[in-house]
């Protein structure tokens, strides 16, 4: 099995170089070399390498910038979507991409989207995700389609990262508190997507959309707060404790794209159709905090 990797120095794609090893043979390709703003780059990619699986771990997800940025964000998100499909159509390859919480419109009062509610993003990087995914949709090739959400990882930029930097930084801290989601880290989604390739290629999880997050879930202050007192549990000398951490509505901290109040999305299709069970999200957000304490310490 040849697999083209995209997007490999991002938190996803940096765990994607691990889990997809076993796989078969790997190409693992950054902006540097297939730079989904410019398709022409791709499809020398393509020609060359003749994947039988292309992993899409590459997007435009700087969300605020988006806003006044629409004709990046659409090129990177939905047009060289389009470049990969079209190949995977034509040679009968697998597409597997990852897409997001953005494609719903996040007013949901209770509960969890299910991947057929309807659609409806309410920003610019939400459409040009949801404009990708209609684009591999419409190519009718072989895909998965891997909705996520608050990717976090011990490496690269996040939330858990910024907020640990924070707390060393400043006395307290305001956190947004009426925004619920899960928090799921790069090492699941990398290890599932490697789980899902094989499904596939068995019979035991047809093309189509799937959630991919971890279970359970939480606020991005109820996010801090873990993040904060586990760090302090482990020895990290903070200014804040999790006590200061205030929590505050969205409104209070205006932003040029609207997110989702309820990014909430029901993962229980990807998990009976593998056969696994994903943990609650305190587990990978534990060891990423570990994680981080030893490198500290060392």
């Amino acid at each position: 099995m040849k697999i083209l990797l995209l997007g490999k120095d991002g938190q996803v794609g940096h765990e994607l170089q691990r889990t997809l090893l076993p796989l078969g043979e790997v190409l693992a390709l950054g902006r540097g070399v297939a730079d989904l703003s410019q398709p022409s780059t791709l499809t020398t990619v393509l020609g060359e390498y003749r994947p039988d699986v292309i992993v899409n771990a590459a997007a435009y997800t700087a969300v605020d910038k988006a806003e006044s940025d629409e004709a990046a964000a659409f090129a990177v998100n939905a047009e060289a979507l389009a470049v990969l499909a079209a190949y995977a159509a034509q040679h009968d390859a697998l597409l597997v991409h990852y897409s997001t919480d953005y494609v719903f419109d996040g007013t949901r009062a209770e509960g969890s989207y299910v991947e057929n509610d309807a659609t409806a993003p309410q920003s610019v990087y939400g459409r040009s995700k949801r404009a990708g995914e209609m684009a591999i949709l419409d190519s009718a090739c072989k895909a998965l389609i891997l909705r996520t959400s608050w990717v976090v990882s011990s490496y690269g930029s996040n939330f858990i990262k910024t907020m640990l930097r924070l707390a060393k930084e400043r006395d307290a801290l305001n956190v947004v508190a009426d925004q619920y989601g899960a928090p799921t880290s790069a090492e699941l989604i990398a290890d599932v997507t490697s789980f899902a390739i094989l499904g596939h290629r068995d019979g035991k999880l047809a093309s189509g959309i799937y959630h991919l997050t971890a279970s359970g879930s939480t606020t991005w202050h109820g996010l801090a707060s873990h993040v904060i007192a586990r760090a302090a549990s482990n020895g990290i000398a903070l200014r804040v404790v999790a006590s200061a951490i205030s929590a505050i509505p969205s409104s209070a901290y205006p932003l040029p794209a609207k997110r989702p109040a309820n990014s909430r999305m029901d993962n229980r299709k990807l998990q009976q159709a593998l056969g696994l069970q994903f943990p609650d999200w305190t587990v990978h957000v534990n060891r990423i905090v570990d994680q981080l304490s030893e490198k500290e310490h060392a």
